[in-house]
């Protein structure tokens, strides 16, 4: 009860400012009708009570399954069954994930149903689930991250010359939305169990991360590859405003309580399932520790439904409202600086970002700083997500426009400057730093907001957000790894008696 609690406390730290934004916006720039900032204050009661559980669920549950399965394949050594194995994790923890699922149903609903939601999951789930083979066979062998990840967005860059520019900005949001809550700590504690079993220690640290920036990298190439079989070329995309419910307080939260209860039973079920067939022919944990790690998957149960019922009702509905509030005043620079504050505050609320930056502080023995690591993910999101509204507030701005420059930095620096090690936690940033806040709030936030803006297209301009959220923190990280390879070198050059 003492650790939920602390959960509790930590977590409402974190929400609060996102509130404090709200709350601010509600009585000056963009009042919400009806009872809308009502829900969106009861939503936020249910996030954290949400993400505290789910939070403590991970580190009995998830966590500890993900380590022992990455322990499995190492032992098991053979290449036919890490393969098998990784195809059906990475499919089916995508498939179901919430995100994916979000994500998919907002595509389809700004392109008048035309784009599939059914298509994109399979799509995303296919390829998310052959890149995490990829990444743990990598893992196995030793092969170099940075090499990799070259190869598989170089594909993805060829592959985006014959895609509608449209479906090329979600193919890249839908690596964001691969990342939520539930595949993040399964395929972080994945990682760390296989590197853990690595002989040379300095390479165990170094291969800890990387693997999800690989996984959700095949979300790119699984939608690309979708769009060379159906084309969506010219399809104006339109946002219904009017479907909001700002009548109803208590409403949208009952309707959304069965939807995203069965959701999330089923985002479950298969991992559920694989911890049982692990448990039967290769973990044999002791029953004690294996009623703790099936305990773990219903507090994780509990809490995403609380957490998802919360941003789906709360959340959501009030991001395309202060979206298209504030795209309609006549200073639609002030949407630019506030996307740039939005961005500061969401990456706070991001499940999967507390996961990581423990891990990281964890594996690395303290050495990085999980507080250094959350404030360069937050000046990372926040440059995203007030890029990605410049580019719906001045017209002719292209999604491409920031890609491919952003891109060039990551790979420049990647092999030429930054270290190893940080090499994987960038690219894990990028993925952790797009979750359900972000696929919701933040996407529903742009989605208003160029649905009030004449020149901009909603289904063209308001996706590549999720993606922007996904490049700027590997950015950022990269550079706060040139900050401590610099901060090393001193130390090194430096006598015990601190002369130099």
């Amino acid at each position: 009860m003492n650790v939920l609690l602390n959960k509790f406390k930590e977590v409402s730290i974190a929400v609060a400012p996102v509130v404090i934004f709200v709350t601010i916006l509600n009585f000056t720039l963009a009042p919400l009708p009806g009872v809308s900032f009502l829900q969106f204050l009861l939503g936020a009661l249910a996030i954290t009570a949400g993400l505290s559980v789910l939070l403590f669920g991970v580190d009995i549950g998830i966590l500890p399954l993900g380590s022992n399965m990455g322990m499995t394949f190492l032992k098991s050594n053979k290449l036919l069954f890490i393969v098998a194995v990784g195809l059906a994790l990475g499919f089916f923890i995508n498939f179901a994930e919430p995100d994916v699922a979000v994500l998919a149903s907002q595509v389809s609903s700004v392109s008048g149903g035309l784009i599939s939601p059914i298509a994109i999951r399979t799509a995303v789930a296919a390829g998310a689930g052959m890149l995490l083979t990829l990444g743990i066979i990598r893992i196995v062998k030793g092969f170099s991250l940075p090499v990799l990840m070259l190869i598989i967005y170089g594909l993805a860059a060829v592959m985006s010359v014959f895609a509608s520019p449209d479906m090329m900005a979600i193919a890249f949001d839908a690596s964001g939305a691969a990342t939520g809550a539930v595949t993040v700590p399964l395929v972080l504690a994945l990682s760390v169990g296989l590197a853990a079993m690595r002989r040379d220690s300095r390479s165990a640290e170094e291969d800890s991360f990387g693997l999800v920036g690989v996984m959700a990298s095949g979300a790119v190439i699984g939608v690309l590859a979708l769009n060379l079989f159906f084309r969506t070329d010219g399809v104006t995309g339109v946002l219904e405003m009017d479907h909001i419910d700002t009548d109803s307080l208590f409403g949208p939260f009952i309707a959304d309580i069965p939807v995203v209860a069965l959701e999330t039973a089923l985002a479950l079920l298969p991992i559920l399932v694989m911890l049982v067939v692990f448990q039967r022919f290769k973990f044999h944990l002791p029953r004690k520790s294996f009623r703790r790690m099936f305990l773990g998957f219903v507090y994780v149960y509990i809490g995403l439904v609380l957490f998802f019922v919360g941003v789906h009702a709360g959340f959501m509905n009030v991001g395309n409202i202060i979206g298209h509030s504030l795209a309609m005043l006549d200073n639609r620079f002030l949407l630019v600086g506030l996307a740039f504050v939005l961005g500061l505050l969401v990456i706070l609320t991001e499940p999967a970002v507390y996961v990581l930056t423990h891990q990281i502080e964890d594996v690395t023995n303290g050495y990085i700083k999980r507080k250094t690591v959350l404030l360069f993910l937050a000046i990372g999101v926040a440059s995203a997500v007030g890029l990605s509204m410049l580019r719906i507030v001045v017209d002719g701005l292209m999604f491409w426009h920031y890609l491919l420059p952003g891109f060039l930095i990551v790979f420049i620096l990647v092999f030429f400057f930054t270290p190893k090690m940080f090499a994987g936690i960038a690219f894990d940033s990028g993925a952790v730093a797009s979750g359900p806040m972000t696929v919701t709030f933040v996407l529903a936030f742009a989605q208003g907001a160029s649905e009030a803006l004449e020149h901009s297209n909603v289904l063209a301009d308001s996706f590549g957000v999720i993606a922007l959220v996904t490049l700027m923190p590997v950015i950022a990280l990269q550079i706060l790894g040139l900050i401590y390879k610099h901060k090393t070198k001193r130390r090194e050059v430096r006598k015990p008696n601190g002369e130099v």
